[in-house]
């Protein structure tokens, strides 16, 4: 049996690499993708995907978006508006890294399928 972990050794015998069978580079690789969202059960990740901003802050922000189009928001509303456009952004990048993990879940599943 092939051993899991293999270090390399300068000359004087420190250890200054590593080297790993496939198997455990694959289950290692996820925690090294900044973009991977770990410590979420596949249930957890596909409801994440498909979430939706609630729907007061999207009453209010369709709200916003047709007065701004006419041009008569007040400061504060501009502010509003901004802090909610800035809201859509970061749950738009959360639900693309939640596909983007049930993506490499699901592709990690089948390689093991065909092995």
């Amino acid at each position: 049996m092939p051993e899991t972990v293999q270090y390399i050794t300068n000359e004087q015998g420190d250890r200054i690499g590593v080297v790993l069978d496939l198997d455990t580079y694959s289950r290692l690789t996820p925690t090294l993708d900044p973009e991977y969202l770990i410590g979420l059960n596949i249930e957890e990740l596909k409801a994440l995907a498909s979430c939706k901003l609630a729907l007061t802050d999207q009453n209010n922000l369709d709200q916003l978006i047709d007065r701004n189009s006419q041009n008569s928001l007040s400061e504060g509303e501009l502010h509003d508006l901004d802090d909610l456009l800035e809201k859509v952004d970061h749950l738009t990048i959360l639900k693309t890294r939640a596909r983007y993990t049930l993506r490499l879940l699901q592709t990690r599943s089948e390689q093991r399928i065909v092995a």
